[in-house]
């Protein structure tokens, strides 16, 4: 059975449920990746799933495949991604899977696949896993099947860790992904006023992308924070491991002053530590870390690499301008939407500013949201080595990931290829929004003489 190599990605298996991951393709790779897990982590293996409409027959098809070469299967049925790394931890599994496209379109479905600790697998791992499918050879054995709810474990773990002030009012909105049915509860738990918006988990998504990095699908939010005067709203994404916020007067935060706020509060408890930001943070981020005693870290963008890097320099932070946020310390140290924002309330309800007045002493700079430009898969790579060489050639550039530019001290942009989709992904921040305008330009005019790259610049 031909399976679509293309699906093999950077930090996942992702593709078109209904042509790439019928359930004799998920049962398939359910058996490589059994094997995989046997040979490399061990055979007790636990599995979660996501509210796509695609889920339940992938997730029996993937479990069917797992123990049908020797795995022992843990079902946590619906859960956030962040809940399933959690049970990997705290419960000591070898491994676990999560059946998941994140905030992709409803058609797509994937696969995220980690270790022990819950220590990613990816790149050449899945390639390894898609040898072994395409082999086709697998041994035959009858491991055991059973269900555990996770929720209580996970619920008293953070409210053994987080401790709240005074209570705040929030609001939530899930997109209607999976951390609607979660969220509220355990916010509520930690005493906390709780107004939910799109908490019904619906694979349709039917009121907005569950994206929160960008502003406008938390517009809904913004609207009823204002309406009910509170205190905050959180956005969290479709698998929950990633947290938008919005102010008390409906502004959105981006993730680059999340960052920054996190790091101010993690750098008092663990002085002088490293900080994992990728490489599409701001610069006013780099300068805050270092401002507060701490050291920044760019890493690769993209959780497998973000992880990576922060157990290699043993950070207690890490943070993507996607909304991922990584805590480490009395936690485990994978990206968990909920968990960030539980600690958000933690240092907005002990501090007596309001969320909002945290961030009035920053400078001021202009960036962009990710700007995206469609690009075929196959293709993509090697033109990205002819960007990098044009623009090395005239600029400073940084080429951990794909090549940021620096066009001075204030003002850069950086190209990258998506490791999720078929596209370029750009940012760029600036000292004004001339000067925005302008490094904008000049990337975009030297995309316009590769024909195979779209010039329909979108930010999805």
């Amino acid at each position: 059975m031909p399976l679509n190599p293309n699906i093999f990605r950077a930090y996942d298996i992702r593709g078109i449920a209904e042509t790439d991951l019928q359930q004799k393709e998920a049962e398939l790779i359910g058996k490589a990746a059994g094997v995989y897990f046997i040979e490399h982590h061990g055979s007790n293996i636990v599995v979660g799933q996501d509210c796509r409409i695609s889920s339940p027959q992938i997730t029996e098809a993937f479990i069917k495949g797992l123990t049908s070469v020797g795995c022992n299967v843990t079902d946590l049925e619906l859960c956030t991604s962040p809940m399933m790394y959690f049970a990997v931890c705290h419960k000591n599994f070898d491994g676990g899977v999560a059946i998941t496209a994140s905030h992709n379109p409803k058609e797509y479905n994937g696969i995220k696949l980690v270790g022990a600790h819950a220590h990613s697998i990816c790149d050449q791992e899945l390639q390894t896993i898609l040898k072994i499918a395409k082999k086709n050879e697998f041994p035959v054995h009858n491991g055991a099947y059973q269900k555990y709810d996770i929720f209580n474990d996970y619920l008293n773990k953070i409210k053994e860790i987080i401790k709240p002030g005074k209570k705040l009012k929030i609001g939530i909105d899930a997109g209607n992904g999976i951390a609607g049915p979660f969220a509220p509860k355990i916010f509520q738990e930690l005493g906390f006023e709780v107004h939910p918006l799109y908490c019904e988990p619906d694979g349709n998504f039917p009121n907005h992308e569950a994206n929160p990095e960008y502003a406008e699908n938390l517009l809904d939010l913004s609207k009823l924070v204002k309406e009910k005067k509170l205190d905050l709203g959180i956005g969290f994404d479709g698998d929950g491991d990633r947290v938008g916020i919005i102010d008390e007067n409906g502004n959105y935060i981006d993730a680059d002053k999340l960052i920054i706020l996190l790091s101010s509060d993690t750098l008092k408890n663990y002085p002088n530590s490293p900080i994992v930001v990728d490489i599409k943070c701001s610069n006013t981020v780099l300068k805050e870390i270092k401002k507060l005693g701490g050291t920044p870290v760019i890493s690769r963008t993209g959780h497998s690499y973000i992880e990576t890097k922060m157990k290699e320099v043993a950070a207690p932070l890490a943070g993507e301008v996607s909304g991922h946020i990584f805590l480490g310390g009395k936690y485990y140290g994978f990206d968990d939407g909920i968990y960030a924002a539980a600690k958000i309330l933690e240092i907005i309800s002990n501090s007596d500013k309001k969320i909002s007045e945290h961030f009035t002493s920053l400078p001021i700079t202009y960036t962009t949201p990710e700007i995206k430009a469609a690009c075929d898969d196959n293709l993509k790579f090697q033109l990205m080595e002819k960007i990098k060489t044009f623009f090395e050639n005239k600029y400073k550039c940084n080429n951990l990931d794909g090549v940021r530019i620096d066009f001075d001290e204030n003002n850069w942009g950086l190209i990258r290829c998506s490791n999720t989709t078929p596209c370029f992904t750009m940012r760029f921040e600036a000292e004004s929004p001339e000067k925005l305008a302008e490094i904008q330009k000049t990337v975009y005019n030297h995309l316009r003489s590769y024909p195979e790259i779209s010039t329909d610049w979108y930010k999805y």
